[in-house]
């Protein structure tokens, strides 16, 4: 197998991995660049592949980092099918929608400066007509089946924790006669106990992960103080006569937060009054969460019980949709909590609303979502004083806040957790999806603390996967063992899992005596070989 990284290599954007398993080539991920002006470039470009050459795509889940440039692909002579879950599928559908539509704003806004400067114009990275199509190739499969995606390689997608519908991918390439080869990608990895989210799912022995490290030199705020802090800052910056402006990812970002402003609001914490959601794209992508309530964790399904309703859904809410709606919110001066997207302030409304209230001492930004190098909103957040906005030089007087505990994405802690959850140890681990120090210092805690053979690949860089010598470690040293006892482990931990299904769901004890029974069935088995 061979496995190029054409995406998220030293970055955190523009996921796009290629695999090249005998005769099949398969794309897990197709994902926007984002941050620098070299990084968007490279979304203008040609494809480092012939789109045409390409069997299939796994898409991991449907923010636009990771799915953005699927019509592109499409654009330029794909035709395979996009495997993805039932809810990724829905919100891809709104998502590139939207984003098919920024790229000819966005070009149309261009090339109005350029045809006054007599320069030659620009066409958009796609249309939304694109966009359709892409979505026309999307076929849904469940967590936990294995499906073929080429001959001799099949798939399965898991949890990942990240947000509604995201998915890790193993992938098995076992031609006749050879030994099998397994590869983990993790998607984007999510953060344990969220409301709107079942946990990630440990995954099965594999010979290669590539991982995702966006927080992989530190730990994350305390995640179940992220509402409060939210709380405290409104109140404090309503006092002062000013707005709260959050910038926030419209699918995920903003129905964490309307989750916890529910919360704060049964508890008599904040006033309902003067909410509002400025982004059709959230206010489409909420619809849908609240279509796949079953898919909540527990603690949100006990929420929705006690309001009767979709949690999400606020009591006084303001949605706006329109651009008309939009404009009339820049002349509230106080007591407002506007949020909008995008959540790294490089596109869209949220712009107006910066522009609106970044110079008034009075108001506050609340940062809830990573902010890449490069970006608008990681210039807030580093400390400029003055930025522009729409060619307007902006003065930042207003206070700037950053939440992590918002973030969607596993820190140091939990990412190692992630691997050692792993029944046997991987042979090798491939860091992606994050920024070079913070790749470097959870590449070092993985040697130090675990003894694994880690790389930090660069973009657009290929590595030939050999087949695997199958091991696990004993007693701190590393041993050979045959395949049937690397399935042992493996069957480990899928009874793990499924213990763990039956505690939450409280099995009765006469369900948990009958695995205890079976268990000893097989021990005396074992005893009379």
């Amino acid at each position: 197998m061979r496995l190029t990284f054409h995406g998220a290599a030293e970055v955190v954007s523009g996921s796009c991995f290629l695999l090249e398993a005998g005769s099949t080539r398969l794309l897990v991920d197709c994902g926007l660049f984002q941050g620098s002006k070299a990084l968007n470039e490279r979304n203008y470009g040609s494809f480092p592949f012939d789109p045409r050459s390409v069997d299939a795509v796994i898409l991991t889940h449907a923010h636009i980092d990771h799915s953005g440039l699927l019509p592109k692909l499409v654009r330029h002579g794909f035709s395979g099918p996009i495997y993805t879950t039932g809810p990724t599928k829905d919100l891809l559908h709104i998502m590139l929608a939207d984003s098919a539509h920024i790229q000819v704003s966005e070009v149309e806004r261009l090339n109005r400066k350029r045809a006054r400067q007599r320069k030659p114009l620009l066409e958009p990275i796609y249309t939304p007509e694109d966009a359709d199509r892409a979505c026309t190739l999307v076929q849904t499969r469940d967590f936990g089946e294995s499906f073929q995606v080429g001959p001799d390689l099949t798939a399965t997608l898991w949890p990942a924790g990240h947000m509604l519908g995201a998915a890790s991918v193993t992938l098995t390439y076992a031609p006749a006669g050879a030994q099998p080869q397994r590869i983990a990608f993790s998607g984007d990895i999510g953060v344990p106990d969220q409301p709107l989210i079942v946990d990630v799912a440990r995954l099965p022995a594999v010979d290669t992960v590539v991982m995702e490290s966006t927080y992989g030199d530190r730990p994350r705020d305390d995640n179940e103080d992220r509402y409060n802090q939210l709380a405290e800052i409104v109140k404090k910056t309503f006092a002062r006569g000013g707005n709260v402006i959050i910038p926030a990812f419209a699918v995920g970002r903003v129905q964490d937060l309307l989750y916890g402003l529910h919360r704060l609001i049964h508890a008599g914490e904040l006033d309902p009054a003067n909410i509002i959601v400025d982004s059709p794209l959230a206010a489409s992508a909420t619809d849908i969460f609240c279509n796949h309530v079953e898919s909540f964790d527990e603690e949100a399904q006990r929420f929705a019980a006690v309001v009767g309703d979709c949690p999400l859904y606020l009591r006084d809410l303001r949605i706006t949709r329109s651009v008309e709606e939009s404009k009339e919110l820049n002349k509230i001066k106080s007591g407002a909590v506007i949020i909008s997207s995008s959540g790294m302030c490089e596109a869209g409304r949220i712009k107006h609303h910066l522009r609106h209230n970044l110079w008034r001492p009075e108001c506050s930004v609340v940062m809830v979502s990573y902010q890449a190098a490069g970006t608008l909103g990681r210039r807030l957040v580093d400390g400029a004083k003055v930025v522009r906005i729409h060619g307007e030089s902006v003065r930042v007087e207003a206070e700037i806040h950053s939440i992590e505990g918002f973030s969607a994405h596993a820190d140091q802690g939990e990412l190692m957790d992630w691997v050692k959850a792993f029944p046997v140890p991987p042979k090798r681990i491939y860091l992606v999806h994050g920024e070079r120090k913070a790749q470097d210092a959870l590449a070092r805690r993985i040697r130090e603390e675990l003894g694994l053979d880690v790389h930090i690949p660069a973009l657009d860089q290929t590595v030939e996967l050999a087949p695997a010598r199958v091991r696990t470690v004993r007693a701190g040293r590393e041993l050979p063992v045959e395949p049937w006892d690397n399935r042992l482990w493996e069957a480990f931990a899928e009874l793990r899992d499924a213990l763990d299904q039956l505690e939450r769901r409280g099995a009765p004890a006469e369900t948990m005596e009958a695995v205890i029974a079976a268990l000893e069935e097989v021990r005396q088995k074992a005893l009379a070989v």
